[in-house]
């Protein structure tokens, strides 16, 4: 299975970006309202020049509330792992798992296409098991 599968079988491709220049709050809103875990950092809605999460929020507000002022850019991960649409799933999987990362953009040339979130893979993933479990189910008991 590859990547574009996933991508497909989503609800919806849109993708969220937010510019390295708003504020953490802006970034809490944004998550909010569209009920994501992490967003793409992008200057021009196109490029990824970093990604930011629920959990790099709350790790900078032990810090304080001030950090809710500051710029994404401040705690943003810059340096992203990024997948292409034909890139195999199973080795997606174990890259999110070794790496320890929830959300994947896809990129075809540079640009941004899409996002792969763990939720999608899982989701994917049993899809196919269930597929596979019934078919053999229906081969055991075909007469």
């Amino acid at each position: 299975m590859k990547i574009k599968d996933v991508v497909r079988g989503k609800s919806s491709q849109s993708v969220v970006t937010i510019s390295p220049d708003a504020t953490v709050r802006e970034l809490v809103a944004l998550l909010g309202e569209h009920n994501i875990g992490a967003v793409v950092v992008s200057g021009d809605g196109s490029s990824v020049e970093g990604i930011v999460s629920e959990r790099d929020v709350v790790r900078r507000l032990q810090q304080g509330a001030e950090v809710l002022g500051a710029a994404v850019s401040s705690i943003m991960t810059a340096t992203v792992h990024t997948c292409g649409p034909d890139d195999d799933l199973d080795a997606l999987m174990g890259q999110m798992t070794e790496r320890r990362i929830r959300h994947v953009p896809v990129v075809v040339d540079g640009a941004l296409t899409g996002v792969v979130s763990i939720g999608d893979v899982v989701k994917s993933r049993i899809t196919q098991l269930t597929f596979e479990r019934d078919q053999l189910d229906s081969y055991v008991h075909q007469t």
